[in-house]
């Protein structure tokens, strides 16, 4: 009973972001490391998929929180090669959630509080507070996923089944 359920909420959360992957510019960000041998769309679906189960068991609005967390690193190029041109001055840190909203729009159409995760992940590099209680599951959750991926203590089979379902290639 236990697998159903579970192979349900993934169903559904998949029918919430298809769209999202189904572009190749997100896709595209399997081909960028993250975390040490996790990709940045890994990262992502890590980021998206907690918070969407954390933001369902209390309520809040878990769909922007599924799609904002997948796009809130859509920034498209290596921030660890010192030779790729960068889209911004200044520190990535502070710089990187302005270029993923950036991408974001360009591509999707974004509601409030999906551009405020991913503008906002960064907080409190970012300065200006998150508006919304999602925002701020993502804003702790990146930084979980991160640390987690980092020290590779993150159990991925959840993402590595959502990428297979979705036919992305996944090293976990």
């Amino acid at each position: 009973m236990k697998k159903q359920t579970t192979d349900v909420a993934v169903s559904e959360y998949i029918s919430y972001i298809q769209d999202l992957l189904d572009n190749e510019e997100v896709i595209s960000l399997q081909n960028y490391v993250q975390h040490q041998n996790n990709s940045r769309l890994n990262h992502s679906l890590n980021v998206s998929y907690i918070s969407y189960l954390i933001c369902k068991k209390f309520g809040f609005d878990y769909i922007s929180a599924a799609r904002g967390g997948l796009l809130h690193d859509f920034f498209l190029y290596d921030r660890r090669d010192k030779n790729t041109k960068k889209p911004y001055k200044g520190m990535h840190g502070t710089a990187h959630p302005r270029v993923a909203l950036s991408n974001a729009n360009k591509y999707f159409e974004l509601n409030k509080r999906e551009q405020d995760i991913i503008r906002k992940h960064m907080w409190p590099l970012t300065i200006s507070l998150p508006k919304y209680r999602e925002s701020y599951v993502i804003m702790v959750i990146d930084k979980y996923c991160a640390v987690a991926e980092f020290f590779d203590v993150c159990n991925l089979k959840k993402i590595a089944k959502i990428m297979r379902l979705l036919k992305i290639n996944c090293p976990a």
